[in-house]
């Protein structure tokens, strides 16, 4: 399996990491209430809220994130470049699920700007294919 597909899987895993400190923040307030989590979830506050936020934050960039490197694998667009990008993408999601749970907003910010470009870039790579090889 390539770089970008490893990355693909590891992004993917870090949408339900991103989750780990929702389920203790419900349990906390009582238990977790598996008949209306959603409506649970939307009490939570803090570092609980702030995971919430994070772990759907988590889906939006995959979705990006995935599309991108299907787009670059369907054109046989690779190379370095491209396995560097799906290894930024994931690094930034790491960082930017710290940065979330720790309530660093404007850091998160650029972090998830990071992850962003670097999804565009990859939908863009198929255009730019002749430069990469």
């Amino acid at each position: 399996m390539s770089i970008p597909f490893w990355c693909v899987f590891i992004s993917a895993v870090l949408i339900f990491v991103a989750r780990i400190p929702v389920s203790r923040a419900m349990k906390e307030q009582g238990g977790y209430d598996n008949h209306l989590p959603r409506n649970q979830q939307a009490q939570l506050t803090g570092l609980g809220a702030r995971a919430v936020a994070a772990h759907q934050n988590s889906f939006e960039a995959f979705l990006l994130f995935s599309v991108g490197v299907l787009m670059a694998h369907t054109t046989q667009t690779a190379g370095f470049l491209i396995d560097a990008l799906a290894i930024i993408f994931v690094v930034a999601r790491v960082i930017y699920l710290l940065l979330y749970w720790y309530d660093l907003a404007w850091q998160r910010t650029l972090v998830w700007s990071v992850g962003l470009v670097v999804s565009l870039l990859l939908m863009l790579s198929p255009a730019f294919r002749q430069l990469l090889a």
